[in-house]
């Protein structure tokens, strides 16, 4: 166990911006969509907010994480521009115009490639894992995925590999109870995915995923761990996303209690009270925090309209070879 590092005021303060500018991104977005302005589908983590912004403080700039069909939060978490996220949702030129919301990346931040099919992440980031072992690089790298990943076989590959390799990477499940509209306990009989690290020989952690600084804590232990030659961590946190798994999924499959239940527990709220009664930080500040996220995601929005359309002559760029 790594000894407990507070973080300072202005980390604090940090994390809260990434938090709120996360949250209040995927709100504009989704008034968006509904207005029939924003192309496409979205698939959206609020509520997930804890585990993106606890674990992608921990990282470094050269470490590189690897993202899902829900990688918003995790690329902004990371440090990834809002103009260039919003140009690759949008489609728009300054972003190639291919890859939509599910295949984001900033790999200028280390955003690599986020990936749509579940689970198929894993043994990519135990790839660049060994990488960066076999090149003795201090780098660390990250594979978030879902519970609804926990039964494919690239994962259990990948996490077996990376473990027989002590390969520098942390795998981060989001626990949020549904891999789409099928609730975790028709899928596994198990009720902690983290058991399953005993398997492989790693260790394994449940973590509340609402809780942003248990998160950051956990993940500081695990990444120090990788970063040391100890070798892989499995952490799960236990979280919920407060959308629908798509734009067109109206999340009826889960009760009102359970929602209201899980909607009590709200990262961001729940931060925000911590920050004022037990950290001292001012009402003035956190507002001044809320508003500058705001309007940082309107100017980012409004750049992403008026930016030019991709060419047509532009389709069949990075498909082909020259």
């Amino acid at each position: 166990m790594s000894p407990d590092r507070p973080l300072t005021p202005q980390q604090l303060l940090d994390v809260y911006r990434r938090m709120v500018l996360i949250r209040r991104y995927e709100d504009h977005l989704y008034l968006l969509f509904l207005k029939g302005q924003v192309p496409g589908t979205l698939h959206q983590c609020q509520g997930q907010e804890a585990v993106a912004v606890g674990v992608c403080a921990v990282l470094r700039a050269d470490d590189v994480i690897f993202s899902t069909h829900r990688p918003v939060g995790h690329l902004l978490a990371k440090g990834a521009s809002l103009k260039g996220v919003s140009a690759e949702i949008w489609g728009k030129a300054a972003a190639g115009g291919k890859g939509g919301q599910m295949h984001l990346a900033a790999v200028e931040v280390g955003a690599m490639p986020s990936n749509a099919i579940v689970g198929a992440n894993v043994p990519i980031a135990v790839g660049a894992a060994l990488a960066f072992k076999l090149r003795r690089e201090d780098r660390v790298a990250v594979s978030f995925f879902g519970d609804g990943a926990a039964n494919i076989g690239a994962l259990h590959e990948g996490i077996n590999l990376a473990a027989v390799k002590d390969a520098p990477v942390v795998f981060v499940c989001e626990n949020n109870l549904y891999a789409a509209s099928t609730h975790i306990a028709q899928s596994l009989r198990v009720t902690d995915i983290a058991d399953r690290a005993a398997a492989y020989g790693i260790p394994g952690q449940v973590v509340d995923g609402m809780d942003v600084l248990a998160v950051h804590q956990s993940a500081l232990e695990a990444v120090e761990r990788a970063r040391s030659g100890g070798g892989p961590t499995l952490l799960e946190y236990k979280t919920y996303r407060f959308k629908g798994h798509s734009r067109g999924d109206a999340g009826n499959y889960r009760s009102k209690e359970e929602f209201e239940r899980w909607r009590q527990r709200d990262p961001v709220d729940l931060f925000r009270r911590r920050l004022l009664d037990e950290y001292q930080q001012s009402e003035r500040d956190l507002e001044a925090i809320e508003r500058a996220c705001q309007a940082d995601i309107e100017e980012a929005v409004a750049f992403t309209v008026a930016s030019p359309e991709p060419l047509a002559a532009e389709c069949f760029r990075h498909v082909f070879a020259d």
